[in-house]
């Protein structure tokens, strides 16, 4: 049998590569893992396992993963660094290593204690940064007219709709199907999120007029099981394309490096708790799973809430 495209890759013995291969079917089949998360840990494992080439002198087998100590994943953790990785990423990698190594040990093939043993990097706490409203409405209109094609204009600005106007991710804007795309009027939209956890999130009329503009302005056949949106030879639109957009809007409109389409999420957010929504409502709003991860909003606008505070409170003017 064939290994997967994704494992073939790995810097492993042939004992390891076959754990990694149902590693990653466990992620995809039973956690519900998103291709770009696959992608990520699988990113993640390589460099490790790269490491470790190096490390050991040879392409590690499930046997070396067993005997590995501290001081192992400590150089491999002081390398990164040397990298000049970030903490963050650097965290990351550690929790895919963490998490590969729990699986290994509930499907009985290896144990390693030493991973116990070490720190996750500590971060900072990280709170978003949300654009003004005024900035959002001129995002929207500035990626249409960068484009050099009309269609294509109207194709990223219908994106960029749906993550300000809906607060999706926007691997879950791009995911979405040409049968999965809002009629006019419609009020809802179904979301499929981390997971694959779906969630209903209501429809802006300029987030509808936005999609209907790009579908009649769009010169490619668009299939209603294929992607909703396409690149110009047709194939689904990656985020990059999108990234790279935002990166001429921020130029054309002065905008901080933390204006990217994330921020966009994160502005429908935060407008609609400084207009006063609920935090419950917010957070099904987003899918998280956690209201903590949505109370990181609370401390992005205080003059904002201190505002709705006045207004709404019973006691606020006595």
């Amino acid at each position: 049998m064939a290994e997967p495209a994704g494992v073939i890759g790995f810097p492993a013995k042939p004992g390891l590569r076959a754990a990694l291969a149902d590693w990653q079917a466990w992620l995809e089949h039973e956690r519900r893992a998103s291709p770009h998360t696959l992608d990520a840990y699988r990113r993640d494992l390589t460099r490790f396992l790269a490491f470790l080439s190096t490390h050991l002198g040879g392409l590690p087998d499930l046997s070396d993963l067993a005997a590995l100590r501290t001081a192992d994943f400590r150089a491999w953790l002081a390398a990164r660094a040397a990298a000049d990785l970030s903490r963050p990423s650097n965290a990351r990698a550690l929790s895919v290593v963490r998490g590969f190594f729990r699986w290994a040990a509930r499907a009985e093939l290896i144990e390693n204690p030493a991973l116990a043993t070490l720190r996750t990097p500590k971060l900072p706490r990280a709170v978003p940064k949300a654009l003004a409203a005024d900035e959002a409405e001129e995002t929207l209109g500035l990626a249409e007219d960068l484009a050099a094609t009309p269609w294509i204009g109207k194709r990223d600005t219908a994106v960029l709709a749906l993550l300000y106007g809906c607060g999706l991710r926007i691997g879950e804007a791009l995911s979405l199907t040409r049968g999965e795309a809002p009629a006019p009027g419609q009020e809802a939209i179904s979301v499929t999120g981390k997971g694959r956890k779906q969630r209903y999130v209501p429809l802006l009329p300029a987030v509808i007029a936005a999609i209907q503009d790009y579908l009649a302005a769009c010169p490619l056949p668009l299939p209603p099981d294929g992607p909703l949106f396409v690149g110009a030879r047709g194939k689904a639109l990656g985020a990059r394309r999108i990234q790279a957009r935002m990166a001429e809007v921020r130029a054309g409109l002065g905008l901080p490096a933390t204006a990217t389409p994330h921020a966009l999420r994160h502005s429908f957010a935060t407008h609609l708790l400084a207009g006063g929504g609920d935090l419950r409502a917010i957070q099904e709003l987003l899918g998280h799973a956690s209201l903590s991860t949505t109370q990181r909003y609370t401390e992005v606008d205080v003059a904002g809430l201190l505002s709705v505070y006045d207004r709404a409170h019973p006691r606020a003017r006595r």
